[in-house]
Parts: structure tokens; C-alpha cells; sequence
């Protein structure tokens, strides 16, 4: 059995092991993260950063976590929202006026959250290039129609939703999504997640190891049936260019410590280990459900809440919001157990971006830990 390290409480000791058997099975190189109650009770690494495995995976290594980001993006609109700065329930246009081009002065900003505004992909080809070009990406989909009625339907916008949800930011606060959060959110938790790397930081991060074979359907709205999404080989993630871009969906890095320290202030009523960032009220507003039913781009059922996948009756606790990243990375906020776990690894998987057994069998193993 490959050894982990770092600490983690007796109670959790199923968490060390399902790690453990992880990296003995199917991971490269990885990293687990339990918070209760504000608190960390497992912070557990192992493995290596390389496919080769000759380089270790330590502490602080961090990784692109492809849209485990978007719990980042979300908690940032959050908290404008409970600070009085941006009304959830307006039109986007209120705050960034282009938006309102053809058709889109209905779409309120609860739309972008919560994956039902009907612009899932751009209408135009977009290279990857393109993507590290903020005013072109944000330009294009103000200029462009929705795909459908907003507000009724579901259809999960994969890359747009961080260029989206990351200009209301920039227009509301005069930042990227990227300086309010590390600003806000991160620095003030002392949070290793970075969304728009600096260089300082390049040393430390583990390169993507691309799936054994490519994916059928890579993040379904990444694939080559949405046409205005660029080709992203998953190799993209370890250039320096998408590194430095903000890409506010797609292209944060952190691991598991700093994924599970930001999103356990959602957890635990706003406060968390003795930071404030949002009242009770705001953290509840991240479970009002914005569409429920099959999902037009994933193809499968979800419940979309603001900014976060909903439960559907599968976890113990109703009060539950999570989300994954392309390949098998997650954040789990239980709110009832005031419970974060979070999983974040080198090694993709053939998934479409919803995660695979192996963040399941760690969040199995927390909550075998949480019932004693």
C-alpha cells in the first residue's frame, strides 16, 4: 500500500485509507482535505507529480483543478451578493449595460449562476488563444443571442460561465475575478487556490496527466459537438499561457487543503476559523434551486443551485451543494454536518467532468468517518 502523508484525526482514519488504496490503484499523484466545523481534520497527500514517479508530492504542490474552479467563482458572487454590492436577482445589464445585445435584458444574474442564461458555448469558433483574451471572450457573448428562454432551461456553460459570472465581478468591483478572490476570499483564509497563476508559483505545480486514451465526451460542452468552444487538450492546462490567463471556470489552482479551507466558510454559516465573509443568509442562497431537470448539455439530470450542483437525495444530509472538475477532482459543503471534503489529483480519468469513483469512495470514507 502506497503511504500518504500528513495528518488526519482517528475518527477519519477511513479517509487515509481510501487514499491510500487510490494512489495504490488509480492515482498518480493526490491530495484530500476534510474540514468540520471550520477545522481541519484530514490534510493527507501521496504519490507523485510525475507519470515516471520520481518526483514526490508534497505538501504544497498544487494543480489545475479545471472546474472545481467554479465553486471559487460562485462563492465570489456570494459574497458580493450578501454584501449588498450585487443584486442576484437583477439584470446582468444593470452592471455590464453591452450585455443587454439581442435579446439578453431578461437574463438576471441568477441565470448566469445557476447554468440557465442559454449561452453555454459562443456562437463563433474560438481558439484557445483566444481564451487568455478577456475583452474578446466577454465581448463575444454579449454580442451574441441566448439559445433558449433564459431562465428555462438548464445547460451547463462549461468555460463561458467564468467569463460571465467574472465580468458582473470586474464591473461591480473594478477587479478580475482572480484579484477579488485572492483579495477577498483566499488571502484573508490564507488559502493556497489561484485563479491566474504567478510565476513564483510554477515550481510547486504538478503537470495534468491526460486520460489513457482521450475521452468520448471531455466536459461534454468542451467536446466537438459544441463548435464555440476551442479544442482543449487537457495537456493545454500545464503551458504557461493558460496558467497566467484568469479563466475563472477552468484554470484555478489549488489542492485539496485550500479548496476544502475556502469553500468550509459555505459550510459553516460564513464564518470560518475566525474569518467572515458572508452571513447565515448568504450561504443558504447558494442552495436555491435554479433548474431541475435534464440537463441540454450534460444530457443527464441535475439540479442546479447558485453556482453549485444540488443533491438529489443520494448523500445523508439534504443541505448539500458540490462540484467536480474535468478528470475527477470535487468539493463536497455539507451545511447540515458543517462538513467540506475535497479531492484534487494529477491523473485524469476517462470521465465527463462529473467525477468518477475515486472522489465518491473518498467521500464515502468521510462520511463513514463523520457517523463514527
Amino acid at each position: 500500500m502506497v503511504e500518504t502523508s500528513g495528518t488526519c484525526t482517528d475518527q477519519f482514519a477511513p479517509v487515509r485509507e481510501a487514499l491510500a488504496a487510490s494512489l495504490d490503484d488509480k492515482d498518480v499523484g493526490a491530495s484530500v482535505a476534510v474540514f468540520l466545523d471550520g477545522e481541519p481534520v484530514v490534510d493527507l497527500w501521496g504519490g507523485h507529480i510525475d507519470e515516471a514517479r520520481t518526483v514526490p508530492w508534497e505538501r504544497d504542490t498544487i494543480i489545475n483543478t479545471w472546474s472545481t474552479t467554479k465553486t471559487m467563482t460562485a462563492l465570489s458572487a456570494l459574497v458580493l451578493a450578501d454584501r449588498g454590492d450585487l443584486d442576484l436577482d437583477a439584470p446582468v445589464a444593470r452592471y455590464w449595460p453591452e450585455f443587454a445585445a439581442n435579446g439578453k435584458d431578461d437574463v438576471l444574474v441568477r441565470h448566469l449562476l445557476g447554468h440557465t442564461a442559454g449561452l453555454p458555448t459562443w456562437d463563433e469558433p474560438m481558439t484557445v488563444e483566444d481564451l487568455y483574451d478577456w475583452p474578446t471572450a466577454t465581448a463575444r457573448l454579449a454580442a451574441q443571442a441566448p439559445a433558449w428562454k433564459p431562465g428555462t432551461e438548464g445547460g451547463y456553460h462549461a468555460i463561458t460561465y467564468g467569463y460571465l459570472v467574472g465580468e458582473v465581478v470586474r464591473r461591480v468591483t473594478g477587479r478580475t475575478l482572480g484579484a477579488f478572490f485572492a483579495e477577498e476570499i483566499a488571502g484573508p483564509l490564507g488559502a493556497d487556490f489561484h485563479i491566474g497563476l504567478s510565476a513564483e508559483h510554477d515550481h510547486r505545480v504538478a503537470p495534468v496527466i491526460p486520460p489513457p486514451r482521450r475521452p468520448l465526451d471531455p466536459d461534454r460542452a468542451l467536446s466537438a459537438d459544441r463548435p464555440g468552444n476551442p479544442p482543449l487538450p487537457p495537456r493545454t492546462a500545464n503551458t504557461e499561457a493558460w496558467r497566467r490567463a484568469g479563466i475563472p471556470a477552468v484554470n484555478g489552482h489549488g489542492n485539496a487543503r485550500s479548496v476544502a479551507a475556502v469553500q468550509s466558510v459555505l459550510a459553516c454559516g460564513g464564518t470560518a476559523r475566525g474569518v467572515r465573509l458572508l452571513s447565515e443568509a448568504g450561504c443558504e442562497r447558494a442552495l436555491e434551486e435554479q433548474f431541475a431537470g435534464t440537463d441540454s448539455v450534460l444530457g443527464m439530470p441535475m439540479r442546479w443551485g447558485m453556482g453549485y450542483g444540488l443533491g438529489g437525495g443520494q448523500l445523508p444530509n439534504p443541505r448539500t451543494c458540490s462540484w467536480g472538475g474535468w478528470g475527477g477532482s470535487m468539493v463536497l459543503v455539507d451545511m447540515d454536518a458543517r462538513l467540506t471534503v475535497a479531492y484534487v489529483m494529477n491523473r485524469m480519468l476517462d470521465a465527463d467532468g462529473l467525477g468518477d469513483d475515486r472522489a465518491f469512495l473518498i467521500l464515502a470514507a468521510a462520511y463513514e468517518g463523520l457517523s463514527g
